[in-house]
């Protein structure tokens, strides 16, 4: 399978999300916080490809390198986790049978419910 889970990206968002660097919002907000393609590009500009990819869950390896087709599955928008887009990232990599991705954004997601339930609904 060309598709697998990133996981340096996964590490980062699990990190992110116990350092207090995420956002407990709504399934239907990700169409409105999921960075632009502008954004994308001034922060692989400012930061590279290397950082850009720990971004999304997933790299699609017959996609070039250094292209953004390659990575898959954004949870964040550069500075904070988003469930909202875990949320995305869970149902989609489920739709498209990527069990290992739907499973660790399923961690994710329980990490950041977790966070709902004991009164870390916080906003980095």
């Amino acid at each position: 399978m060309a598709t697998k889970l990133n996981d340096s990206a996964y590490r980062r968002a699990q990190n992110l999300i116990k350092e207090g660097h995420y956002v407990l919002d709504q399934r239907d907000d990700w169409s409105e916080h999921q960075p632009s393609a502008a954004t994308e590009n001034s922060f692989i500009e400012e930061h590279g490809w290397n950082e850009y990819q720990k971004w999304f869950l997933a790299v699609d390896e017959e996609e070039a390198e250094e292209t953004k087709a390659r990575y898959k599955f954004p949870y964040g928008d550069f500075e904070n986790v988003h469930r909202c887009g875990v949320i995305s990232a869970e149902s989609r990599a489920g739709q498209y049978h990527y069990y290992d991705v739907e499973r660790s954004a399923q961690h994710l997601l329980s990490m950041l419910n977790e966070l709902t339930r004991t009164g870390g609904a916080r906003r980095a």
